[in-house]
């Protein structure tokens, strides 16, 4: 059975939204701030589906 992953990272969002990597890391910076996490918390896969308007299973057939 594949492991899934909970967390997404900058490379994810680079190649979901077309971005920088730079610019992806701005984008998981914004969001952590937006939800009110402490530093050592990740944006988790749901999180950054709900705040990008996104569905979950696409955002899970890319990160896969």
């Amino acid at each position: 059975m594949k492991k899934k992953r909970l967390i997404i990272l900058p490379h994810d969002v680079s190649i979901i939204t077309g971005k920088s990597i730079r610019a992806s890391q701005r984008l998981l910076k914004d969001i952590h701030f937006v939800l009110g996490k402490l530093p050592h918390q990740p944006v988790s896969i749901q999180e950054f589906a709900d705040y990008m308007g996104l569905e979950v299973e696409e955002v899970m057939r890319v990160v896969d």
